[in-house]
């Protein structure tokens, strides 16, 4: 059987990521020959609804005719050149129009995203160098934020796992409450959790604003931290908060931006405006590996010197790839052709009915939603939910994987009633059987 061949020839040769691999001796991976619209295919024809976009890429499905047809025409015309010293069309018609879209200029590109994170952090830190302030070379991030996980990501990364087999090597961050509503108390809003937090990054400021760079956030929804969600009202107090004490506010649109909250990005549904602006994942609908860093002109101009020392000196063979940057500007193109934003506030409300069951089971609390994200925290004890959630899932036809014990679903943008009504059934049955594994009971008895 092909599955199996290929099954022993990725654990022999191929080591994956964020992956115990012993763990694939009695759970094996799952090869996929072929991917179309919403659905991953093996190569037995067993097909899978890609409920996570493919660790929150996929934008409009896989193999967007339109996507395919600018990577193909662009083939055709120029592959790759190194970005130092050349320039090419589809990096200065991005730039152009991610600056348009962002209201900031000056982008500097990578291939994913902690290598975003790494160049807003480093840019912020030589800005103030620049500019006579070299002591503010530090960083404050939110408790459960995530942001990569190379060494300088994880500086500002708060997730234990990620980070404590490498604490050696990195330079730690601060960490100030986060204003993730789940965190309220008896008698709170969501805007009460997020004054709290904000009260608390006000008081981290006024101690530690002279050696502070940046203060990075993902705006809105904490995805690596269960899907944590949280009211605007913390972004404009963080804002007006850099803004008086003069420290750099960093939005980590790398999961958040293209869409997936319902505004293009994040941080518009606060009216402000960050100093530096991470983006990859969605950037390019799911298909190349890109990402970009964009900025204000008053950060650009502390670097533009005769001095090349005053310069930023941070560089990656692909920078700019011409292929990626034109699969993000087809990307960009969907959103104008088809009103994307507006059709997903209609798709979101079919969604949210196909998930109605779910969100009523009595193992489940917190559902929350935002955009095409959609989150349910489960009552349970068993270790290991997570694995046993996602193998009763595929066994469905569906892929989702719960970060710990926070079923999530972050679909593409293409689904219809039918692939919607086959996720939340897939989710529900995943859920019933992942209980019935265990003592307790469905409906919360033991």
């Amino acid at each position: 059987m092909k599955n199996a061949a290929i099954i022993e020839r990725s654990m022999q040769h191929v080591w994956h990521p964020c992956t115990q691999m012993k763990r694939h001796e009695s759970l094996p991976l799952v090869p996929i020959a072929r991917a179309e619209g919403v659905w991953l295919y093996d190569y037995e024809g067993r097909r899978y609804l890609d409920g996570v976009s493919s660790w929150w890429v996929n934008l409009f499905g896989h193999g967007h005719p339109h996507i395919k047809a600018a990577l193909v025409a662009q083939l055709d015309q120029l592959d790759h050149v190194m970005l130092a010293g050349f320039t090419h069309e589809p990096v200065v018609k991005l730039s152009e129009k991610l600056g348009q879209l962002t209201g900031l200029g000056h982008a500097f590109y990578a291939s994913d995203g902690a290598s975003a994170t790494e160049i807003a952090l480093k840019m912020s830190a030589h800005y103030w160098r620049n500019t006579g302030r070299p002591e503010k070379c530090r960083f404050v991030g939110l408790a459960g934020g995530y942001h990569g996980e190379t060494v300088g990501a994880l500086a500002v990364t708060d997730i234990a796992l990620f980070r404590e087999a490498y604490a050696p090597l990195v330079r730690l961050a601060a960490i100030v409450p986060s204003p993730d509503a789940r965190a309220a108390q008896p008698g709170e809003s969501a805007a009460d959790t997020a004054t709290r937090a904000a009260d608390a990054l006000e008081v981290w400021l006024q101690q530690h604003h002279a050696s502070t760079a940046a203060l990075i956030i993902e705006p809105l929804v904490q995805c690596a931290a269960g899907m944590a969600m949280h009211d605007a009202s913390y972004l404009r107090r963080a804002r007006a908060l850099c803004s008086r004490y003069d420290v750099h506010l960093v939005v980590d649109e790398i999961a958040t931006g293209f869409g997936r909250t319902g505004t293009m990005f994040a941080h518009q549904q606060a009216g402000i405006r960050p100093d530096f602006i991470c983006l990859s994942k969605g950037l390019t609908g799911g298909t190349l590996p890109l990402s970009a860093v964009l900025t204000t002109d008053t950060v650009y101009r502390a670097f533009y010197d005769d001095d090349t020392a005053r310069g930023f000196l941070h560089s990656h063979s692909y920078t700019g790839n011409p292929l990626a940057c034109r699969a993000a500007l087809a990307t960009l193109e969907l959103f104008e052709q088809q009103d994307v934003l507006a059709r997903n506030e209609t798709l979101a409300r079919t969604l949210t009915a196909a998930f109605a069951p779910l969100t009523a089971h009595a193992r489940i609390k917190n559902a929350r939603q935002l955009g095409m994200i959609w989150a349910w925290d489960v009552a349970t004890d068993l270790p290991d939910f997570p694995s046993r959630f996602h193998q009763h899932a595929m066994a469905h036809g569906v892929l989702l994987r719960p970060i710990g014990n926070t079923i999530y679903a972050m679909p593409p943008y293409v689904m219809n009633e039918e692939t919607a009504q086959h996720l939340a059934r897939g989710a529900l049955a995943a859920l019933n059987a992942t209980l019935a594994d265990t003592p307790e009971s469905t409906d919360g008895r033991r």
